[in-house]
This record gives structure tokens, C-alpha cells and sequence, in this order.
């Protein structure tokens, strides 16, 4: 049995960069690949479906798995609580598949802690202005929590730094096919690690009107071993 290549993989970025479309398109082209579907104790919106885009439980559900430590990582994000159960994931790993994970930077880490092997991502949007365009384009959340959203987002951004891989979403098919090669083992050219990307990326989020109302907070330390650093999980 091979041990190179990872087979749990976590995505994260700020609300409205996109995120839930790339790791759909990802599942959908890749018959291996499944998503680790979260609970949540928020309503469905639109044409969600309970068990399909989230397990929708009452506050009383999740408090009871979590303290069955039935959770790998649980949240609140926005006034809701999230979390990914440890059985679902570790059942779809024990099956010999690659694992998707869709969750912001808290759980990402909890996750890290937990599965020292899994494969991190952080998706940025292009910029400041596309981002904001992204979230008021929504229809489902009002304008209170929109601005919300955009405020908490401008936050998230530094985070990029505690992940193995970072992307720009600025165009989907792309994003999505630089996804497909992290999950195949050739995500080099994304990788956190390379301090021209890193540099890169950094020009990015001050060209792209991040700090026009003042610089972003100060990044903290990374505390999540590079992909060099880190064993692969059975393939």
C-alpha cells in the first residue's frame, strides 16, 4: 500500500470566494473524490437538501455530538454552528477514497490537529471589489449580514499563510483544475512554501484594495507544518 499521496484534503476561504462551486465541480468530475457532508444547525436555503449539501439538526443534535466527540472540528460561523462528523469522514477514508473537507479556517485547524497528514487549501478572491460584488450579489442573506460577511472576510485573508496551498479564484475552470493537481500530488507551484508565491501573493492582497481602510492584521505565526514536511496519508 502506498503512503506518498494524501487522501484528506481541506478547503477554506473568506464567505463568497467560491469555495462551495469549486469543491461541488471537484466532486462531481471525480468519481474518488467525496465530500465530507457538514451538520449544521442553521435553516436550509434555496434548493439545499438535508443529507446532500448538509445534515440539518436542531441545537439539541449537535450538542450531542459534539460531546460524544463525534466531531472532527465544529464551529460558529455567523451566529450558526457547523461541524464535520469524525465517523463520516473516517468511514469514506476506510473505503480507500480522497475526502473533501469545506470549511473555514477555525475548523481547518482543528482538523490539522487531529489528521496530521491532511492536505490544506486557502482559496482568495481576485480582489477586494470582486469579493464584495460576490456577496451582494446574494439574494438569500440581508444587507446587515452581507456587510457582515464582507467585514469578518477582510479578517479571514491573513489566514492564507497557515495553509499548505494558496489559490486565486479568479476564474472557476482554472481554480478547479489547479485543485485537480493538488489532489493528484502536484500542487508545487501553489504551495505556501515557495517564497516567490508567497511574495506573489502577498502583492496581491495589497494591490487589490485589502488595506484601503488600513493594513491587515498581523498574520500569526504558522502553525501547520508545510507539505514537505508532513507524511501522505494511505493511497
Amino acid at each position: 500500500m502506498s503512503y506518498s499521496l494524501p487522501r484528506l484534503f481541506v478547503v477554506s476561504a473568506p464567505s463568497g470566494t467560491g469555495k462551495t462551486t469549486i469543491v461541488r465541480r471537484l466532486v462531481d468530475d471525480h468519481p474518488g473524490i467525496s465530500l465530507a457532508v457538514s451538520h449544521t444547525t442553521r435553516s436550509a436555503r434555496g434548493n439545499e437538501r438535508h443529507r446532500r449539501d448538509y445534515f440539518f439538526v436542531k441545537d439539541e443534535e449537535f450538542d450531542a455530538i459534539r460531546d460524544g466527540d463525534g466531531f472532527l472540528e465544529h464551529a460558529e460561523v455567523f451566529g450558526n454552528r457547523y461541524g464535520t462528523s469524525r465517523k463520516e469522514v473516517e468511514g469514506k477514508l476506510a473505503a480507500g477514497r480522497k475526502v473533501i473537507l469545506e470549511i473555514d479556517w477555525q475548523g481547518a485547524a482543528q482538523v490539522r490537529a487531529a489528521m496530521p497528514r491532511a492536505e490544506t487549501v486557502f482559496v482568495l478572491p481576485p480582489s477586494r471589489a470582486e469579493l464584495e460584488k460576490r456577496l451582494k450579489g446574494r439574494k438569500s442573506d440581508r444587507p446587515e449580514v452581507v456587510e457582515r460577511r464582507f467585514s469578518e472576510a477582510r479578517q479571514d485573508i491573513g489566514k492564507w499563510r497557515d495553509f499548505h496551498y494558496v489559490l486565486i479564484n479568479d476564474e472557476l475552470g482554472e481554480t478547479c483544475r489547479r485543485m485537480s493537481l493538488i489532489l493528484e500530488g502536484r500542487g508545487g507551484p501553489y504551495s505556501v512554501a515557495d517564497e516567490q508565491r508567497s511574495k506573489r501573493i502577498e502583492q496581491l492582497i495589497a494591490s487589490g484594495g485589502w488595506e484601503a481602510q488600513g493594513p491587515l492584521p498581523p498574520a500569526p505565526p504558522n502553525l501547520l507544518r508545510t507539505p514537505e514536511s508532513c507524511g501522505g496519508m494511505p493511497d
